[in-house]
């Protein structure tokens, strides 16, 4: 692989989320241009006086926590010596943000991403959700399909997910209907490590809200791991798909695939800030797959929405 440096010396990738942050991308980004496994990072902060684990080390570079106490400060004053970096510029991102007082990812409730929140609010009171349900995602591997009417027919979904807190045991799944959606018909099939608990929906506002239950129950900051899937294939026809995520950091794959017969003309990617917002990152994306599928990638999604959108002929 041909990596760009700069003059500085430093990768151009890595010089410039240095810039930007935030600072777990930031950090993990230096990490891997260095070529170090997590123990080595560790050993040669030891070497200096300073004892962090890996497992905090992983936390910090996967934005499940962020470095806060003075001595975690130090730790990160330490590690931008480690990794060859310009003084201060870790702990200036953090700084950016807040300065490290949050032991997790930046977040907003799910619900204010989206149109008729009221709505979206009651159904999760109805099954006793906290605002920010207590999980962030680390990894979000999603599959759309679109049939050849021109309907979302099903959506499937494997997760990693990171628990923020103890006694973490379900995940709420959020299903927006297109027009016509007909959500008392909409089916949720669980897959591995879950199994569907309660489901309400809302008619109006075309949305379904599903429980899914895990094996166990997690303790702060644990991971865990699911798949499920909701067939609809009730709506009308479908412009585009969108994910909204509470909790920045994670990986997400999204990938859209349409019936041979029936091929959208179109396709792009793009990020809103809410649903009322303007679209902004907007790509156009070239049908893959036997010509059938398009999708993204995103390696720290969110908070916010991401989708794809496409124009039929």
């Amino acid at each position: 692989m041909n990596v760009h440096s700069t003059d500085s010396g430093i990768p151009g990738e890595l010089e410039r989320v240095l810039r930007t942050g935030p600072f777990h991308l930031a950090l993990r980004t230096a990490i891997e241009a260095r070529g170090l496994a997590l123990h080595r990072v560790r050993h040669r902060l030891a070497l200096r006086g300073i004892n962090i684990g890996v497992t905090s080390l992983s936390y910090w570079q996967q934005g499940a926590r962020r470095p806060r106490r003075p001595e975690s400060l130090t730790a990160v004053r330490a590690l931008e010596d480690v990794l060859g970096l310009p003084a201060e510029s870790l702990l200036r991102l953090l700084e950016q943000t807040g300065g490290g007082s949050r032991d997790r990812p930046a977040s907003r409730p799910y619900q204010t991403l989206f149109e008729q929140s009221d709505v979206l609010r009651t159904l999760l009171a109805e099954l006793d959700s906290p605002l920010d349900g207590g999980l962030h995602t680390l990894n979000h591997w999603e599959r759309v399909r679109i049939g050849a009417r021109r309907e979302l027919l099903s959506r499937s979904s494997q997760q990693a997910v990171r628990a923020h807190r103890d006694g973490i045991d379900r995940y709420l799944a959020i299903h927006h209907g297109d027009p016509g959606c007909a959500p008392d018909r909409v089916r949720v099939r669980a897959g591995e490590n879950c199994r569907v608990g309660r489901v309400r929906w809302n008619v109006s506002a075309q949305v379904v809200v599903t429980e899914l239950l895990f094996d166990t129950r997690l303790r702060l900051g644990e991971t865990y791991v699911f798949g499920y899937a909701l067939e609809d294939g009730t709506g009308g026809v479908s412009h585009e798909y969108v994910r909204g995520f509470s909790f920045g950091g994670g990986q997400y794959v999204l990938q859209v695939g349409f019936d041979a017969a029936e091929l959208p003309v179109r396709c792009h990617s793009f990020a809103r800030t809410s649903a009322g917002a303007r679209p902004s990152g907007t790509q156009e994306l070239t049908l893959s797959g036997g010509n059938r599928s398009v999708h993204l990638i995103r390696h720290a999604a969110g908070p916010g929405i991401l989708g794809i959108g496409w124009e039929w002929a």
